[in-house]
């Protein structure tokens, strides 16, 4: 987390944008810098009666770089994601107010929500997104790449011929594909990517978007060497296919 910003003292503006008994809130926080908060996630963490996140210690982090007090953080992973969306329903059921949180960017957007999302939807719990940074959003918006379709993939599958098979039902789509990918397999990433598209590909690789060191990579898979590629941080991977 980028703490240089810290855009919000106190509680100040809640009122009548604080968060309603029984509402399940999809809220998006920061995937670098604290400033891109909005007030609105602001004033539904500050009101909200518990939150459930990824990982707990990150989300206090974020709650005491924005002054909130301390509230009641459950975890909510994909690792017994059915058993904690259950017990979060009965709380909501229980008309208590409950915000959802990854740990960067936006829940179920390649993070854990959806099935909390759907017992929700499927039990009449409302449910209203906050919305806030994403890094696939932000990525696309400046790679100067195609916009008006792209498909994302997120986390490519970790074998080979799944991925091919995934690529290969994609095949006829023209846009930009976009996908995640983690440091310590972005080398890897882009032998793959060799494999399964011409050399003269465009591409877009951004890393630690909104953060001190946030670059970009503009060209061609053939141009790229991937031994540049630092293998820290995160990346966000956007191949032009069909243009």
């Amino acid at each position: 987390m980028d703490d240089r910003a810290i855009p919000f003292q106190g509680t100040q503006g809640v009122g009548k944008n604080a968060a309603q008994p029984g509402v399940l809130y999809v809220v998006g926080t920061p995937i670098g810098n604290l400033s891109d908060l909005s007030w609105r996630a602001f004033n539904i963490l500050s009101s909200c009666d518990c939150i459930a996140c990824e990982t707990p210690q990150v989300t206090q982090k974020l709650l005491t770089l924005l002054n909130i007090p301390k509230k009641p953080l459950f975890t909510y992973r994909d690792a017994g994601e059915i058993q904690s969306a259950q017990h979060l329903l009965r709380k909501l059921q229980n008309q208590q107010s409950v915000a959802l949180v990854s740990d960067a960017g936006t829940p179920s957007i390649s993070d854990p929500g959806y099935r909390l999302m759907k017992i929700c939807q499927e039990q009449g719990v409302r449910v209203v997104p906050i919305p806030g940074p994403n890094a696939a959003i932000a990525a696309l918006s400046m790679a100067g790449l195609p916009t008006n379709a792209f498909l994302f993939l997120g986390f490519l599958p970790p074998k080979e011929g799944r991925i091919a098979k995934l690529f290969q039902a994609n095949q006829a789509f023209r846009g930009t594909i976009v996908l995640y990918e983690s440091p310590h397999r972005i080398q890897k990433l882009i032998l793959t990517l060799r494999k399964f598209f011409d050399t003269n590909t465009r591409i877009a690789i951004t890393h630690e978007l909104t953060k001190l060191n946030e670059s970009c990579y503009y060209g061609t898979l053939e141009d790229l060497d991937e031994s540049t590629l630092s293998l820290k941080g995160e990346y966000v991977v956007l191949i032009e296919q069909g243009g």
